[in-house]
């Protein structure tokens, strides 16, 4: 998920207390790396919305598992709209199929919750919406439908852009809760796309 850092100082005024946590703010950042994405009231919807801005380009989803989660984060914020085109969400194997043009031999053959679909289901959003990017996510959020080969907690992602298209397998295990799987997707699917955009420049 996420870990926030509150920082604090003491000083005579305002100021003074802001000097005494700048360098300490740099130095969490020189270690922690990429793994810190943002500081104050950023949020990691906003910092990835930011990046594709100041890119000039836009962002569609395609959501199986979150149920419409990762299009909500995103659409929350003010002015999302000059980014962010749409989404859907294709949650049975039909609706895949019809919406975003997944192959019904790659659901066939490999499952809805699979790297082929993922990556069918992203770049089918692309092309549907005419965005520049596309996020997909399918997995088992559970309390049923695991088996033995995609437990619950089971989670494939994909990041279709210009240029590539990457997915990952996300194992957050059997013991979460449902909403708690859900919002472990929404942020890992949105970081994805940020580490990608920050290796491109």
């Amino acid at each position: 998920g996420e870990v926030k850092l509150r920082l604090t100082a003491k000083g005579a005024n305002v100021e003074e207390a802001k000097r005494l946590l700048l360098p300490i703010g740099q130095e969490i950042r020189h270690r922690t790396g990429l793994k810190c994405y943002g500081s104050g009231k950023e949020s990691l919807s906003s910092v990835v919305l930011d990046l594709l801005r100041k890119r000039k380009e836009t962002l569609a989803v395609a959501e199986s598992c979150t149920g419409g989660g990762l299009g909500s984060a995103i659409s929350a914020l003010p002015g999302a709209s000059d980014v962010f085109i749409g989404g859907v969400i294709s949650y049975s194997n039909s609706m895949k199929q019809m919406l975003l043009g997944t192959p019904a031999a790659l659901l066939n053959k490999y499952g809805a919750v699979s790297d082929p679909v993922v990556q069918a289901m992203a770049k089918g959003a692309r092309e549907k919406f005419g965005s520049d990017w596309a996020i997909a996510i399918s997995g088992v959020a559970g309390p049923s439908g695991g088996t033995k080969f995609r437990p619950i907690g089971t989670v494939h992602i994909a990041v279709a852009g210009p240029q590539c298209c990457q997915s990952s397998l996300k194992k957050f295990g059997p013991k979460r809760e449902r909403r708690e799987i859900q919002q472990l997707s929404v942020l890992s699917a949105l970081d994805q796309l940020r580490l990608i955009l920050l290796a491109q420049g």
